[in-house]
């Protein structure tokens, strides 16, 4: 059955040479583990132009290397988190490697030590109850606060904070520290 989602599940270009890194010591990570993808091609920037006719180069960006292990190879470092499952599959080319790409690394938000997405929570917070329309997370003072923009009635969005709070508890055991309804701006 996994090897059925594999096949499906596109491949890493010809000369394209894919890592998963530490994105604060910049260290290389084991297979299936969660860390900043970096990329190494003949088609990688330089850096970045600017609006006012001028090169700027971010060598952090375009030109990082490995703390260690490999640390003659440049790597463009894409500011997503991600990690690569090796399979057991074989094509033509070799070994068929699988790129999950989790979200961009400066929106993961930093919770009691763990890090977590937005997107993630949103969508189990969305999934709570049918009148709920759009949803947004976001930590303050250590609190993860969410906003719901219900199209329903008072009655409904009384009953939606204890049902919000039991979704993010159940999917992702965190504590909803703040819930904010609004309704529907017509």
């Amino acid at each position: 059955m996994a090897t059925d989602f594999f096949k499906n599940y596109p491949q890493i270009l010809p000369g394209v040479r894919i890592i998963i890194a530490n994105p604060e010591t910049k260290g290389p990570l084991g297979d299936s583990h969660l860390g900043e993808i970096w990329v190494h091609s003949a088609h990688n920037g330089s850096g970045y132009y600017s609006g006012y006719g001028e090169e700027v180069l971010q060598s952090d960006h375009f030109n990082s290397r490995l703390s260690f292990g490999d640390t003659q190879t440049t790597w463009a470092r894409t500011g997503y988190l991600g990690f690569l499952r090796r399979t057991e599959l074989t094509d033509a080319n070799g070994r068929h490697d699988a790129l999950f790409v989790v979200g961009a690394l400066e929106e993961a938000m930093e919770l009691r030590g763990m890090r977590y997405h937005p997107i993630d929570i949103e969508t189990s917070v969305i999934r709570a109850h049918k009148s709920i329309m759009e949803c947004a997370v976001f930590p303050w003072t250590n609190l993860l606060v969410v906003v719901v923009e219900l199209e329903g009635s008072e009655q409904e969005a009384l009953d939606l904070v204890p049902m919000v709070t039991k979704a993010v508890l159940e999917e992702h055991y965190l504590i909803v520290g703040v819930v904010v309804i609004c309704k529907v701006s017509q």
